[in-house]
């Protein structure tokens, strides 16, 4: 790959640098700038910020024009995400189902109708997705869902539970796997359905994480009726779009800009005076540490950079999407748990806490980072995606 730019991918990182310098909420970066703190009030910052991405014009940038995109190129879409991490621009993960989800995979698997219908509004941020794949006994081992979907004329009626689903108490409309065929080998039985989040005998439960939000939640499906229409690809045949959908999932995103930004973010932290009045940098342990950091997110960036060469030659994700996961996951933990161990005990303050360092930000962190070894496969499912299909191994 040429790591050097063309023309016109420095002139749209100039561009999306200087959009994003005028249209960020005022004051938005600095201590003075508040987000909001309950949960429907970030729904719907990040739903207005959304709609302001789109009127830009920069809302999924990578996607077709037809359907509201700009047709850009993959490499395209990692310059725009670079660019937006470093401007420490909002952080739309609850938006994250619709936008890296279900929008690329209607538009490779969806029914025109599913198009025209759903994309719109993703990318306006004017619907909220949820995503129902993990069940209690499901989760690595995705194709072992017992959610059934019995065919019933023109409908399927859907029972059974999902668990971690994201936002879905929020949500307007959930991606759910559903076990049509019993008899049929695990792998060949599953439908990808469109489900209407307000449809009749759908139970929502919250799970408080250890964060202390409430993001995650249950979700019970008690007879709950689904247009026949709203199937992804063919019924007993969903699996092909599941591994459409977890490889956006794994391959398409640049964690590398994200993890530069907290690893420039860490080590300020470790120059800070100390409680003894020397700065953490003195000790040639951390500064070993923190340059390592250093080493891994560039590594990162060009395994991002390779990943991207990937797709844009073969024109989807292929499993170097697991490399890329695994990498920055267990790298963004390592990265926390460094801040933490700089911190000592303020590092256990919460933001609530009028002592804690940064508003309570590595801690914050430190908490989330422990679910990203676990979202978009395990670091363990992973490890076997690269052995088997990556370096040949057997099963």
């Amino acid at each position: 790959m040429d790591f050097r730019p063309t023309e016109d991918e420095a002139r749209l990182r100039a561009e999306v640098r200087q959009w994003l310098r005028r249209h960020l909420p005022p004051g938005w970066g600095t201590p003075s700038f508040r987000e909001p703190g309950a949960a429907s009030d970030k729904m719907a910052f990040a739903k207005a910020w959304q709609h302001t991405l789109f009127e830009g014009g920069w809302a999924g940038i990578a996607w077709p024009k037809e359907y509201g995109g700009r047709g850009a190129s993959i490499v395209e879409q990692l310059i725009f995400n670079e660019e937006y991490a470093a401007a420490r621009a909002p952080d739309l993960i609850n938006l994250a189902v619709g936008n890296g989800l279900v929008g690329p995979t209607l538009i490779a698997c969806g029914q025109p109708w599913h198009k025209e219908r759903f994309l719109p509004g993703i990318l306006k941020g004017d619907e909220i997705w949820c995503q129902g794949f993990s069940e209690p006994n499901a989760g690595s081992d995705l194709a072992a869902v017992r959610t059934a979907a019995e065919v019933r004329g023109d409908e399927l009626v859907v029972r059974g539970q999902k668990v971690w689903c994201s936002y879905a108490r929020y949500a307007d409309w959930c991606i759910l796997v559903v076990r049509t065929d019993p008899s049929a080998p695990k792998h060949k039985g599953l439908s990808f359905l469109l489900v209407d989040m307000k449809s009749a005998g759908i139970t929502i439960r919250p799970l408080r994480e250890m964060t202390g939000e409430a993001w995650f939640n249950e979700v019970f499906f008690d007879e709950v009726r689904v247009p026949r229409a709203n199937v992804v690809g063919e019924i007993n045949r969903g699996w092909d779009v599941i591994m459409t959908t977890l490889a956006h999932e794994r391959g398409a995103a640049a964690p590398h800009a994200r993890l530069q930004i907290e690893r420039r973010r860490l080590t300020e932290l470790a120059r800070r005076p100390s409680c003894n009045g020397a700065g953490t940098a003195a000790d040639p342990l951390v500064r070993q540490r923190l340059a390592q950091f250093a080493i891994e997110v560039e590594i990162l960036r060009l395994t991002a950079y390779r990943n991207v060469s990937v797709m844009a030659r073969d024109g989807r994700p292929g499993p170097e999407g697991s490399i890329l996961k695994l990498f920055w996951s267990e790298l963004d933990q390592r990265m926390k748990e460094t801040a933490i161990e700089i911190l000592g005990t303020q590092g256990l303050l919460c933001a609530e806490s009028p002592r804690a360092v940064d508003a309570g930000f590595w801690a914050r962190e430190l908490l989330w980072s422990r679910a990203a070894t676990i979202y978009a496969g395990t670091s363990e499912v992973q490890r076997n995606i690269i052995a088997q299909r990556v370096l040949g191994l057997p099963r």
